[in-house]
């Protein structure tokens, strides 16, 4: 596999991460999701990956609220071009995309997907911090990951995601 290289998304992306996420996720509602935290300026970190001068993956870190809390993300959406799957895309920008936060002062970022899959990152269950979604998600999906440790100390309560995650 060709060099994969990692950068912040531009406006020029627009077109191509649109498809990506499009195709990643087979329908169009995230691709939107990504358009709307853009264009409300909700996009605290965007990247993509790009192999051979095309975009191929990208993800998205936008605001969370937790009541008392510092500054936390919510990592979403992640998506590599359904041909590239298993090559090792998806793991890049969340790495990459998790040390920026980190760099940034996030304290915390939050993501619903798979256990095992987020776990390599270092995620675990939100309800271990007494974290709980403002979506209906089956146990262990919602999980957590303090970029400060001892950010979420004797925090709990329920993460509320950006308006725009409701309209899609």
């Amino acid at each position: 596999m060709a060099t994969v290289l990692v950068r912040d998304a531009t406006s020029a992306d627009a077109a191509a991460v649109r498809d990506v996420v499009t195709r990643a996720f087979e329908r169009p509602g995230e691709a939107k999701l990504v358009e709307l935290l853009h264009a409300a300026g909700k996009s605290l970190v965007a990247l993509v990956a790009e192999r051979d001068g095309h975009v191929v993956g990208h993800v998205l870190f936008s605001p969370v609220a937790l009541a008392g809390a510092p500054l936390g993300s919510g990592l979403a959406p992640l998506a590599v071009a359904p041909e590239l799957h298993d090559r090792g895309i998806g793991g890049v920008l969340v790495r990459a995309g998790l040390e920026r936060c980190r760099t940034a002062g996030h304290a915390y970022v939050v993501v619903l997907g798979s256990p095992v899959y987020y776990g390599r990152f270092g995620f675990v269950p939100a309800d271990r911090f007494g974290l709980g979604c403002e979506y209906d998600v089956p146990p262990g999906v919602f999980q957590v990951i303090e970029l400060v440790p001892g950010a979420l100390a004797g925090r709990s309560g329920l993460v509320r995601y950006a308006a725009e995650f409701a309209t899609v």
